[in-house]
């Protein structure tokens, strides 16, 4: 009789430290893969707790907590098919990053990872303990591997050692978190994977938001020859069911479905809007204000804002002084009623002549300058605070990638807030993205279709408006020359010399990286964002605040 196994993967949505809720997710799980006649259900790395936990879970009661919400799984989930769940485990002596085999109402076999991370976003060195080599476990007629995570995503001993002790099959859950094309980056480890054993493999990844990060699922399967037999969709919640046979060349997977890829464009917006959902869903924030200035920043974000949480719980606040324009007095209620959401005008006049009064004494003898400027930012981040704490409202910033790179935002004005969307986001991914959104819609969009941002908004030159026929290129190279030279300074981490090279102004380099090294204290105190990149402004990339050094290649001969 030819041997059949049916998996179940669960490309779910965990909360961090959500331990009950999380497990009633698993256990409803579980109840449809036993009715679809399932022998096992795969959850994703550390479902438990959610993932990252962060130090949280080094704390004693809450890794307790844990192992206890595990065994309690395992009696409720006796009768039916085996269950593999990511939790942490400690022996004792030592806390684990563990993936726990459920059946027959006990723990009857722990996983323990490997290889820990401690690059970009990862500190799990930091966490937990590594483990030593360890081989598979067998389900009914298979012996399954299971590398947790880092363990499969480098060619070394992990997958092989598998292997070579009696694997036929490689299960790997993960909590891998979304950047630009990462989906191409974890298939070509994989395949290595796949080609090194021999072995067919599923790359299970989890799904959802946790504060910067977001978790793109994307899970995969692919037979041995890097054959795709399986992909489920991006960002959702999703149940698949896996048959795999066992021939005469070992254990092959079904065909299944094939979910479409969604390209860069499509992938970054989806990830903005889940990371802003989900940060509001799970941090208990039903609504959400900004300002809405009428330039593309501020648009951007409340369009990805009412995608994410519908227009009726969105609010956007016009605060104008006399140096905003008439077209963007316009713009903002435009946007605003094409939106559908809440639009309030609020104007600052009053309020910052109050302030000018309490100061003149002060300022007597002295000339205008950004002080005055930075006035009325600030007015602005007091009015719309004054707001959120009234109306329990969340206040988002809107500030870009290349904006809080050089500092070009105002510290307890424009930069307050609980979340910014486009944290990641450069200006001139901006203006593109914009583009993307008026000519696409999808289903998971909670917006208007159409051209909801207006033309007139993307195409006009970026201002700050908070002086005399100000531009933003008043004080800043053209956002296409500073992004390029961005890019190399933080995410390809190039030097003044490199970038000399390539043709930029050395006296253009020196100054944006001078503003980088000085805006440090800013992005100390900024709101989390949706990351996007390998290199995003927080965990991926820690700087000291106090920084002296400079970098003098470019100084040579």
């Amino acid at each position: 009789m030819t041997d059949t196994f049916r998996l179940t993967l669960a490309q779910l949505n965990p909360t961090v430290g959500a331990i009950a809720a999380n497990c009633d997710k698993a256990r409803a799980a579980w109840g449809e893969a036993r009715a679809a006649g399932a022998d096992m259900i795969a959850f994703t790395e550390a479902f438990v707790t959610g993932y990252q936990t962060q130090d949280l879970v080094m704390r004693p009661q809450f890794f307790r907590d844990a192992m206890a919400a595990v065994e309690a799984l395992a009696v409720d989930c006796a009768d039916g098919p085996v269950i593999g769940i990511g939790a942490p485990f400690f022996d004792g002596c030592d806390l684990y990053n563990a993936y726990h085999i459920l059946s027959g109402g006990k723990i009857v076999h722990r996983v323990l990872k490997q290889r820990l991370p401690n690059d970009t976003v990862f500190d799990e060195v930091r966490q937990f303990t590594s483990a030593a080599p360890q081989g598979p476990y067998s389900v009914g007629p298979i012996r399954i591997g299971t590398p947790i995570c880092e363990d499969a995503w480098y060619a070394d001993d992990v997958c092989e050692t598998l292997e070579e002790s009696g694997a036929e099959f490689l299960l790997i859950p993960n909590g891998s978190p979304y950047f630009r094309n990462k989906y191409d980056v974890r298939m070509n480890h994989m395949v290595g994977r796949v080609v090194e054993t021999g072995l067919p493999l599923i790359y299970l990844n989890m799904v959802g938001g946790q504060d910067d990060q977001v978790f793109d699922g994307g899970t995969f399967a692919l037979n041995p020859g890097g054959e795709l037999a399986l992909r489920m969709p991006v960002f959702d919640e999703a149940l698949a069911h896996v048959d795999l046979t066992r021939t005469d060349d070992g254990w092959r997977m079904d065909k299944g479905d094939l979910a479409p890829l969604p390209d860069e464009w499509e992938q970054d917006y989806r990830a903005m809007v889940e990371s802003l959902r989900d940060y509001c869903g799970k941090t208990g924030f039903g609504k959400v204000l900004l300002g809405l200035s009428g330039g593309i920043d501020s648009a951007i974000v409340a369009t990805i804002a009412v995608d994410a949480l519908g227009a009726e719980n969105v609010r956007c606040v016009m605060l104008p002084s006399e140096y905003t324009s008439q077209g963007s007095l316009d713009d903002a209620r435009d946007i605003a009623t094409r939106l559908g959401c809440t639009y309030d005008f609020v104007p600052i006049s009053e309020g910052r002549q109050a302030i000018t009064n309490t100061l003149a004494p002060f300022f007597e003898g002295l000339e205008p300058d950004i002080t005055e400027e930075n006035i009325q930012s600030r007015l602005r981040g007091l009015l719309l605070m004054a707001l959120s704490n009234k109306t329990g409202a969340m206040l988002l910033t809107t500030g870009n990638k290349s904006e809080v790179a050089v500092g070009y935002a105002t510290i307890y004005g424009d930069m307050s807030g609980g979340y910014n969307p486009i944290k990641d986001l450069y200006k001139s991914r901006v203006f593109e993205q914009c583009r993307w959104r008026n000519a696409n819609h999808r289903n998971w969009m909670a917006g208007p279709e159409g051209e909801v941002i207006p033309v007139s908004i993307i195409d006009k030159p970026p201002s700050a408006e908070l002086r005399p026929d100000q531009k933003d290129e008043d004080s800043l190279p053209p956002y296409d020359v500073l992004d390029a030279i961005l890019e190399g300074l933080i995410d390809d981490e190039k030097s003044v010399s490199e970038l000399v090279a390539e043709g930029f102004d050395k006296a253009v380099v020196k100054k944006v990286e001078h503003l980088v090294f000085i805006s440090e204290y800013k992005r100390f105190q900024s709101a989390p964002g949706t990351r996007l990149t390998k290199r995003s402004f927080w965990l991926d990339r820690r700087y000291p605040i106090v920084n002296r050094w400079r970098d003098m290649s470019g100084d040579a001969g």
